[in-house]
């Protein structure tokens, strides 16, 4: 199934006509926001090389899950 996302607002500009597995192997700095700084201490830190292990980090999806359990307590 095909789908269309814009991404120009949460990737680098370099960055936004790439296809997803391009994106997912890039580093965390494609992201908006982040720096090459940031790619060495993710590095440093949790072993995180790309967007692909940022997003499967144990760490940050434990969070984004408590995150969302909040937003439903109400």
């Amino acid at each position: 199934m095909a789908v269309n996302v814009v991404l120009d607002k949460v990737l680098d500009k370099e960055f936004e006509n790439k296809k997803l597995a391009e994106i997912l192997a890039s580093p965390p700095s494609a992201l908006a926001g982040l720096t090459e700084a940031h790619d060495k201490q993710l590095l440093e830190a949790l072993k995180i090389k790309t967007i692909a292990d940022l997003g499967n980090n144990k760490y940050f999806q434990l969070a984004a899950t408590l995150v969302a359990l909040s937003e439903r307590e109400g």
